[in-house]
């Protein structure tokens, strides 16, 4: 992966295969997954659609995360936190991480992101900043529940699955908002 990765520091675990009928990986988020919220024109803050397959023998739970490394905080802006969704489950429909998690499987819970809320914020990256990298990407696990509070911080949440992690799928959308 490319500079600023955030899994380089992380031990190497097994890939597997995220997909979506959202965004190819490398393709720029479509203007639903842009930030209304945040003011982008045409942002609708609909999370995306996402499949996976191949996890490793030994999952018993998924986490979903949306990342953006390149936001100009210091620190990254946290989109979208899932935890404790089922071994069985391997996909997600479009909008799943609306307000009130509508479309997730029971049991799973979302964590606040770095707006403040526990749902899919879309991407808003500084107009003229350049492109960003959202990496989409589905955590497997080798507990049923991480054990998170609801109010956890998704850095909490990294923190407690660094033991956990048998293996990671990535994708990485692209958004920019030109000067």
């Amino acid at each position: 992966m490319s500079a600023n990765d955030p899994f380089a520091r992380l031990p190497e675990v097994a890939s597997f295969t995220v997909t979506s009928t959202t965004v190819a990986d490398g393709a720029a988020w479509s203007p639903e997954q842009y930030s209304g919220v945040f003011g982008v024109p045409g942002g609708k803050d609909v999370s995306p659609q996402l499949s996976w397959g191949g996890a490793p023998e030994g999952t018993k739970s998924y986490v979903v995360t949306v990342y953006d490394p390149d936001a100009p905080t210091g620190s990254g802006f946290w989109h979208w936190v899932v935890a404790d969704i089922p071994a069985a489950v391997t996909e997600l429909p479009e909008g799943a991480g609306d307000d009130t998690g509508s479309g997730l499987p029971t049991g799973a819970l979302q964590l606040r992101n770095d707006a403040g809320a526990a749902r899919f914020i879309g991407a808003a990256p500084p107009a003229g900043h350049g492109p960003h990298r959202y990496f989409v990407v589905v955590h497997a696990l080798d507990v049923e529940s991480i054990g998170v509070p609801a109010d956890a911080t998704p850095a909490v949440l990294g923190f407690t699955m660094f033991g956990h992690t048998l293996g990671r799928a990535v994708l990485i959308a692209i958004g920019e908002i030109p000067a």
